[in-house]
């Protein structure tokens, strides 16, 4: 059948030497959304096939997302696993001076139980402090060894572009990486801003909410359809018109691939050449074995791409 080949399983993730699955774990429900046990079972279905990217933030939950994991990652091989997390809105190590990066480095660490973080995002632009001191900040780190990559998440085309000047003229270690939302619903700031800057730096990508927090999974066309989990509340927005296009084409192509259409949905933003990976919310194994059956996505050809293009421009 048309459409069904699988995408290749193993990505660099842009410059760092990490490599990983098409796809990986966004920790933001645990802790919440998903109580302990349930994400264990996330990460144990995540792990038994291969998978080896989890994103999450110091403040997910408040840090339980971050303890969560490592208690899980305690029982696990930690060089099997690419730990990322996120820096700047905690609390209590709040923005990204030096002294704030880190003491939620120090705090992240802890809460993971590993003594190293594969990639540190800076967690938004926090344009009071210069980037200067955020950078020379996690360059000590890197050189500590505490960290291994720099990321910025949800960053301007133009910052991360000034990122990338600073530290070349201060030569200190640059970003590797663009954490960025990205999916059918939300396509201009990626196509427009990111996605330019990562091809002309040769950055690796993770995409998050490639659902659109849940909208493409099809469950939710009117606004009586009420989300059953607080996870999905964000999918309530593109409930209309536009939406119900999206979904249609969705599956249409579905049927041509035999697959569900959340696999399509994620196999449209991996079938884009700046994305490394995506960063799949799941609150439970069911709904994440769901997403990532055989530990492959189906590649989509032209004519499926052009049709999603399309609809949802």
């Amino acid at each position: 059948m048309d459409g069904i080949a699988e995408a290749p399983l193993h990505r660099m993730l842009g410059s760092t030497g990490l490599t990983v699955l098409p796809y990986g774990i966004d920790g933001s429900v645990f802790g919440w959304a998903a109580g302990y046990d349930a994400t264990v079972e996330v990460l144990d279905t995540f792990a038994a096939v291969g998978g080896t990217l989890i994103s999450t933030a110091d403040h997910y939950a408040g840090g339980r997302s971050e303890i969560m994991i490592g208690g899980w990652l305690a029982g696990q091989r930690r060089q099997d696993f690419v730990i990322a997390t996120k820096v700047g809105r905690h609390p209590d190590a709040p923005g990204l001076s030096a002294y704030s990066i880190r003491e939620a480095v120090s705090a992240s660490l802890e809460r993971l139980r590993t003594d190293y973080i594969d990639v540190l995002s800076f967690d938004g632009d926090h344009p009071e402090t210069p980037l200067e001191e955020s950078m020379t900040a996690v360059s000590e780190l890197i050189t500590e060894g505490r960290v291994g990559h720099l990321s910025l998440a949800s960053y301007t085309g133009r910052r991360a572009v000034e990122a990338m000047q600073t530290a070349s003229r201060l030569g200190l270690p640059s970003p590797q990486v663009l954490v960025a939302e990205y999916n059918l619903m939300e396509r201009s700031r990626f196509e427009g801003e990111i996605a330019p800057v990562a091809q002309g730096y040769e950055l690796g990508v993770i995409a998050r909410l490639p659902l659109a927090s849940g909208y493409l999974r099809g469950d939710f066309r009117t606004r009586h359809d009420l989300p059953s989990s607080p996870m999905f509340a964000g999918a309530m927005r593109y409930v209309g018109r536009h939406g119900n296009r999206v979904l249609a084409a969705l599956e249409s192509v579905s049927q041509d691939v035999g697959e569900n259409i959340g696999r399509v949905a994620i196999a449209w933003v991996l079938s884009k050449p700046q994305v490394t990976a995506v960063a799949i919310r799941a609150k439970d194994g069911p709904q994440l074995r769901d997403l990532i059956e055989g530990a492959s996505l189906p590649m989509l050809n032209r004519q499926q791409i052009a049709l999603l293009d399309r609809v949802s421009d």
